[in-house]
């Protein structure tokens, strides 16, 4: 078994100054925290693997493909692999675990 604390992981992140921390990887998938900031510009890109967003904390908006849906705590996005996607209009401080399967390259 392996188990985190989501303080500790954002606290990590932080200590390493960037948006996401990957603290899981395993054969089948990977799994990390991303934190954008209230106004901040998600620079992200399409990924060669599937994702699953689950929003630990905040407020902004997604858009995946052409389809919008506004997120807070406890949504949960599913992002096929290669799909242009970004959060934007981030308007509390956002936390994020992302799982990619496979995992991430």
């Amino acid at each position: 078994m392996k188990a985190f604390r989501l303080d500790e992981l954002d606290a990590e992140r932080a200590a390493n100054q960037g948006a996401y921390l990957q603290f899981l990887r395993e054969r089948n998938m990977s799994v990390g925290l991303y934190a954008l900031n209230a106004g901040d510009t998600d620079p992200q890109g399409p990924h060669a693997e599937d994702e699953v967003y689950v929003v630990v904390s905040g407020r902004a908006a997604i858009t995946v493909g052409t389809e919008t849906t506004e997120v807070a705590r406890g949504s949960v996005v599913y992002v096929p692999a290669g799909a242009q996607h970004r959060f934007h209009h981030i308007s509390e401080d956002l936390r994020v675990l992302v799982v990619f399967s496979p995992p991430e390259s």
